[in-house]
């Protein structure tokens, strides 16, 4: 795209003759009137002229413009009058070109809906933003939906979206992160809001609507909500706007209408990246026009471009069928658009565009009983859901359309008089306060008629307080929560919300099965025979016996790979589970696929099938920048129990062991050594070990050998960690020995191992004692000697904490670990012990909470279980062993007589068992034979006999 081409309004003299025209004298009298308000015809004038200056330009356009304003029963009223009077042939409408082929599947949903491109895989975007997502929300209340439905069920008539792109409202957008302009869209284009549950519809996306009014000048907004006495713009737009032009003439609205586009566009902040992006819409729109209407040859009177009031009042070059400015548009990105329709509703509307709550719930009132009041038989698409369709009775004939008048000034007029103000309507008033008393009381209210009566004039007097003829909604709403509600909310509505639900309440749309997309259609077949009405909002509870209803396997797998690709509350398992190696044979599900249909719409953009969407998301998150062994091992396993597929296994299990290799940290250890242990333990259940599970645990083991040493010292890692890795490679080392993996690289990681901290010498004094390097008397002795230097004392829990994560890898040290907590506990003074003791449970509750209930166990084992055995207790590790009492020594048989004979193979025998003892002579005293051997051999003694029995059978 080339550089915006800066807007070049035409300059306006305050002090030159009016030019002629319609407007000339309107012109003259604000000059007039901004040089006695400001003293000088200055800046003021020459934004009251420009104003004028601007609705001339647009309503003497060869191509008639109608300016709209968004969710406007107005704009929609007058939108059909309009389409009824002109019946146009060919309707420019601002809306995202590449979103028309959209349009008409909304005859299969339920308003209010939206139209969403959607896009996860980015080419041409930074790679941050994705997934990429706009969507156009759809009201039967607003005149885009009334043009796209005269459209598309008038024959002859063409619809034809003109705004730019999907792919270049991000194009457009800022690109820096500390940018201070809002997110990517231009005028009608806000970030949606992502907290709340109001916003859930739309989630994240971005918000696309024609006709945008709202002032870009914060002090003008607050001026005019201060003096009209509203609290939020909605309010002052349907007190000031909306009321007034409900009722006016095709001309009046269209004048008033571009006139509050000008000024809105003049008083706001110049030099904002935000105008650009809105002067380079508006170009992209007149370009768009003339190449339709040089392709099409339609006559321009009888096409109509339906656009946003703010952009009616444009002044860019390309402004105009007669204008011959070059604008190129850019080409689009790369990146793959989905398109397709997710429901909305009033409050999602409200929460991604800025708007007060209630205010489109008021709107769609105001819409219904304006058509009631004025007979308007409003346009709707054929086969439309929900609403009330008219059929049959009377139709008026539309009338014939009529050459265009010259433009007329009816701003004069408006501007000079005030508006037809209705009276008291004061049955709709008690109707209303009927009804909120009603609904209060449901609520837990403790409302009655005097609290009906108390509303009814509390509303009118603040109707009167706020200089209104009559109380609007916002008053009534003002005026019930003052009389009602009081300090007390007894349930989980208040008072408002109440009025919301009075007006029309938050309206969900909901897209049909025609209009969904092939995945989310195959769900809604395959899971049919669970027999339960998946559209409805409400959850829904399905009930699932396998073995006596085999042909629910397939709901039962599909349900589970659901739950694992939508949110949380879409599908939720209330009884059975499925882990590796285990079925339930009955479950219990709450559904609210209803609720979750956008979740489910964006699922149908990924894939045809759910199969295909959950084997590519698994691909992706093993392939990803971010993908770690963990997370690879992660996929393994939801592949083994979500898809039969073997080939899949290998190729994500063959993707584990490269990211293991890749590693230069240790974070994931714990996780990589849980998850693999789960894997091999299935595996050996099932079968023979994958190749993948050979290469990942020798790949392993060398890698942990070769980082052991760097993890014992970097202070990054911490002992969870050094302990996960030292778990892997004891618990694995069988294994990996087997597969031809050699010893003496873990003898060498641990004899280069010099750790700093207490924690990482206790785990490395236990992998000494794993290997046979330290015996435990000798490793007693040094926990001994830390008991008993006083500087130590402080830092033993961190000792301690060593010990405990030593329980992963050399598990056989429990006994000893709960040996030296006790004798911690017995040695040390109060002074000493109780100091540390918090640091003791808050290091063992942070680095090994898993590992605390084998010490418990231990601690049972070992410790007496009643109090009278304690005080007699004698720990069995202080405890002295009992001497062994001296046994006569039994004559020598011929056995003895026959080694003392012949002793060359005893000497060879203890030669090789490395006994360096000598013969006893016969007159020497004999040694005690052990009371222990003694006991053994009299308790069976039929080992005996029948080594005496071969010696005597033996040939001498």
């Amino acid at each position: 795209m080339t550089a915006p081409v800066s807007s070049a309004p035409r300059p306006t003299n305050a002090n030159a003759t009016p030019t002629a025209g319609p407007f000339g004298a309107l012109r003259e009298q604000l000059t007039a009137a901004a040089g006695a308000f400001a003293g000088s015809s200055g800046a003021v004038a020459e934004i009251l002229a420009g104003i004028v200056d601007d609705v001339d330009r647009a309503l003497g356009e060869e191509l008639e413009i109608f300016p709209v304003c968004h969710h406007s029963p107005a704009s929609a009223l007058a939108m059909v009058r309009r389409l009824r009077a002109k019946q146009p042939k060919v309707i420019y409408l601002e809306l995202c070109e590449d979103l028309q082929p959209l349009l008409g599947e909304l005859r299969n949903c339920r308003l209010p809906v939206a139209v969403q491109a959607f896009a996860s895989q980015l080419d041409g975007f930074p790679a941050d933003w994705g997934p990429l997502s706009v969507v156009a929300p759809i009201t039967e209340a607003s005149a885009e939906y009334q043009a796209i439905a005269y459209a598309l069920e008038t024959p002859g008539v063409e619809l034809v979206l003109v705004d730019r792109s999907t792919d270049h409202v991000f194009q457009w957008s800022p690109r820096r992160p500390d940018d201070d302009a809002e997110a990517p869209a231009g005028e009608d284009v806000e970030a949606a809001a992502t907290a709340g549950e109001e916003a859930a519809l739309h989630g994240d996306a971005v918000g696309v609507e024609i006709g945008d009014l709202r002032p870009r000048f914060a002090e003008l907004e607050a001026y005019l909500l201060h003096h009209g006495k509203v609290r939020h713009w909605s309010e002052w737009w349907d007190q000031y706007v909306e009321q007034p032009l409900a009722d006016a003439d095709h001309d009046t609205y269209r004048q008033v209408m571009v006139l509050i586009g000008s000024l809105f566009r003049r008083l706001r902040p110049a030099g904002s990246d935000r105008q650009d992006r809105d002067e380079d819409r508006e170009r992209y729109m007149w370009t768009r026009i003339r190449e339709h209407l040089a392709s099409s040859g339609a006559d321009p009177s009888e096409c109509l471009h339906v656009c946003g009031a703010f952009h009616a009042a444009s002044r860019v070059e390309q402004f105009g069928l007669a204008a011959d400015a070059p604008f190129e548009i850019s080409p689009r990105t790369g990146t793959r658009w989905h398109y397709g329709l997710i429901p909305s509703s009033h409050s999602a509307i409200e929460a991604q565009f800025g708007l007060a709550a209630g205010s489109v719930s008021i709107a769609a009132a105001t819409w219904t009983k304006a058509v009631a009041r004025t007979g308007l038989t409003p346009f709707r698409l054929e086969g439309q859901r929900g609403g009330r369709t008219r059929t049959g009775g009377r139709r008026r004939a539309a009338p014939a359309s009529a050459p265009a008048a010259p433009v007329a000034d009816r701003l004069s007029g408006y501007l000079a008089q005030p508006p037809a103000t209705q009276g008291l309507d004061e049955a709709e008033l008690r109707g209303w306060c009927v009804d909120i008393v009603r609904l209060a009381r449901r609520n837990g209210y403790l409302a009655s008629t005097a609290d009906a009566i108390a509303v009814f004039e509390t509303a009118i007097l603040l109707a009167s307080l706020r200089n209104r003829a009559r109380p609007t909604p916002y008053d009534f709403a003002d005026a019930a929560v003052t009389c009602i509600e009081k300090d007390v909310v007894p349930g989980r509505r208040d008072v408002r919300r109440l009025c919301e639900i009075l007006f029309g309440g938050d309206r969900v749309g909901q897209v049909g099965y025609e209009a969904l997309p092939p995945l989310a259609r195959d769900v809604h077949d395959r899971l049919g025979p669970l027999g339960l009405d998946l559209e409805k909002r409400t959850i829904q509870r399905a009930l699932v016996d396998l073995h006596a209803n085999p042909e629910l396997v397939p709901c039962s797998d599909l349900l589970w790979r659901l739950r694992h690709l939508l949110p949380r509350d879409a599908v939720r398992p209330i009884m059975g589970e499925r882990r590796l190696g285990h079925r339930s044979i009955q479950e219990s599900w709450d559904l609210a696929l209803g609720r979750n249909q956008r979740a489910l719409i964006e699922l149908g953009y990924e894939g045809v099938t759910v199969e295909q969407v959950l084997e590519q998301r698994l691909r992706r998150a093993v392939r990803g920048p971010d993908a770690t062994a963990s997370v690879a091992l992660q996929a393994v396993e939801d592949a083994i129990r979500l898809l039969d597929s073997p080939r899949l296994v290998d190729e994500l299990g063959t993707r584990a062991v490269e990211l293991l290799a890749a590693e230069r940290t240790v974070d994931d250890a714990p996780e990589v050594l849980r998850r693999i242990r789960r894997l091999l333990a299935h595996h050996r259940a099932t079968g023979p070990l994958p190749a993948w599970c050979e290469a990942f645990v020798t790949t392993g083991y060398a890698h942990y050998c070769t980082l052991l040493p760097t993890a014992f010292l970097d202070e990054d890692s911490g002992v969870r960690q050094v302990g996960a890795m030292l778990g892997f490679l004891f618990s694995m080392e069988s294994l990996a020995l087997s597969l031809g993996c050699d010893r003496s690289q873990l003898e060498l990681a641990v004899a280069q191992s010099h750790p700093e901290t207490p924690a990482k010498m206790a785990l490395l004094w236990a992998a000494r004692h794993q290997l046979g390097l330290l015996p435990l008397a000798e490793l007693r002795e040094r926990c001994a000697t830390l008991l008993a230097n006083p500087l130590v004392v402080p830092a033993f829990p961190q000792y301690l904490s060593g010990f405990v994560q030593a329980l992963e890898p050399v598990p056989g040290l429990a006994p000893f670990v709960v040996e030296v907590m006790s004798s911690a506990f017995a040695r040390l003074p109060d002074p000493i012990l109780l100091p540390w003791l918090p640091t003791l449970i808050t290091t063992l509750r942070a680095h090994g909470p898993e590992l605390v209930p084998l010490l418990v166990r231990e601690a049972g084992r070992t410790f007496p279980g009643s109090l009278p055995a304690l005080d007699a207790w004698v720990p069995p590790w202080s405890a002295s062993p009992p001497s062994s009492p001296a046994v006569p020594v039994v004559a020598s048989g011929p056995v003895t007589t026959l080694l003392a004979a012949h002793p060359e193979s005893v000497d060879a025998v203890a030669a090789l068992l490395g006994c360096d003892g000598g013969w006893r002579r016969e007159d020497a005293p004999a040694d005690p034979v052990p009371a222990g051997l003694a006991a053994l051999l009299a308790a069976h003694p039929q080992t005996v006999d029948a080594v005496a029995d071969l010696l005597a059978a033996t040939p001498r």
